[in-house]
């Protein structure tokens, strides 16, 4: 890194990675300038989380980097930096009292992104609304930014433009053009954490129900035959929404980040994890004991929920008016494989447009892993979505984007004073 003294700093981008370096910027007593097109900052935050904003994961760095898709061990150095611990820290004493939930999800007590924002707003940051069109260098440093209103002078410049993934915040992808133009790789940007299409549809009524407490399991290429041990390449107990298209919710959204365009993929749905299949099949049983005479469509009651019915029934290739008393032994064994076993062909991913993450970005070869500098050019930094890394579900994404951030920050005070950073 340079020597040279840094007095100003441009961000590129009022997301959640731009507006953390900003703050910690303020702190260290370092001019910072947020450029962001479209005036509001901090867009795709405040409706993450379903508005409750999962800022963070209290876990280990180790456990954030497990779940880390693609280059984790890029991520070392800004995760020493900034911890999950170090976050909830931040957010804590910067006014935002925090809770932890199912699978270490860290939230605020309040529910309310909009807290998470207000603590990344009270610094003294200018915000400017303008589109930035071009890092400014000489000699191979960085000497500002223009922008389709002016020119900033800056001292270093922090590229925190996102992805291209839910680009009504602001996501547009302007960031991938910027650091190419200076001469970096940018590595394909695709949608990540995206629901999935499927070749197999469901009934107008199912559309948009959520059934919870099922098992989805992704296989490549083939499913694996009756009784060999082929393991899956993702599975996890949860919830998930059936869709005109396919499916959605939380188990779509984490086996997504599994899927490429390189090989097909099968996905298995277990209704019913709670229970092997002789229990299931002696439940069945019992179920058509205790009502003899009745459809078999209406008689599933006690096992699926009413949405679920008409399409249950449509798989089994059971008729729907046989009474229950004149169900074969096979027919009986069909549904209890067909409710632990639903199966589905992906055909595709949802477009990028819907994806809460993209995974691609800027090549991390091409950045100093312990300071997010760019290796081509000076003072110039990334930090965020921009930067080929994205993660699972569960707070990681938005940890990474602080850790990177902080990070980035570290590294500019450093450049300016020899010392820490610290928070008080």
């Amino acid at each position: 890194m340079a020597s040279s003294s840094i007095n100003t700093a441009v961000i590129i981008g009022g997301g959640a990675a731009g507006m953390f370096a900003a703050a910690r910027l303020s702190e260290m007593g370092v001019s910072a300038t947020v450029l962001e097109p479209t005036g509001q900052t901090l867009r795709k935050l405040r409706i993450s989380g379903k508005g409750r904003c999962n800022l963070t994961n209290n876990c280990t760095v180790e456990q954030v980097m497990k779940n880390v898709m693609r280059n984790p061990k890029f991520l070392y150095s800004a995760l020493d930096n900034l911890s999950p611990q170090d976050t909830m820290a931040w957010f804590e004493s910067h006014g935002v009292p925090l809770k932890t939930e199912r699978g270490g999800r860290v939230f605020p007590i309040s529910d309310k992104a909009s807290d998470v924002a207000a603590a990344l707003e009270k610094s003294d940051v200018r915000i400017i609304k303008d589109r930035a069109i071009k890092i400014l260098t000489e000699n191979g440093r960085v000497t500002g930014v223009k922008g389709e209103h002016g020119e900033y002078k800056a001292d270093a410049v922090i590229l925190a433009t996102g992805g291209k993934s839910y680009p009504k915040t602001g996501s547009t992808g302007d960031g991938y053009k910027l650091a190419g133009d200076l001469g970096h790789t940018i590595s394909e940007p695709k949608a990540s954490l995206v629901p999935i299409e499927t070749k197999e549809h469901f009934s107008e009524e199912l559309w948009g129900f959520t059934v919870k407490n099922v098992t989805l399991s992704l296989y490549g290429n083939t499913l694996p035959l009756r009784g060999s041990r082929k393991k899956p390449i993702y599975t996890e107990l949860g919830e998930m929404t059936f869709q005109r298209y396919g499916i959605a919710g939380p188990l779509s959204l984490s086996a997504s980040c599994f899927i490429d365009d390189k090989q097909d993929y099968k996905i298995v749905i277990d209704l019913k994890p709670g229970l092997s299949m002789e229990q299931l099949t002696k439940r069945i049983q019992r179920d058509f004991d205790e009502t003899p005479n009745t459809p078999f469509g209406e008689s599933l009651g006690r096992l699926f929920p009413r949405e679920l019915r008409a399409d249950m029934v449509r798989l089994s290739e059971i008729p729907q008016d046989k009474p229950c008393n004149q169900i074969t032994r096979e027919e009986k064994e069909r549904l209890a494989r067909l409710t632990k076993n639903l199966t589905l062909t992906v055909t595709r991913l949802r477009p990028i447009e819907e994806g809460i993450v993209t995974r691609g970005g800027v090549k991390t070869g091409e950045i100093n892993p312990k300071t997010m500098e760019s290796k081509i050019v000076s003072g110039l930094y990334f930090a965020g979505e921009i930067i080929d890394c994205d993660a699972m579900t569960g707070g990681y994404n938005l940890q990474i984007a602080f850790a990177t951030a902080e990070t980035a920050a570290k590294s500019i005070l450093n450049t300016t004073q020899d010392g820490e950073a610290t928070w008080e």
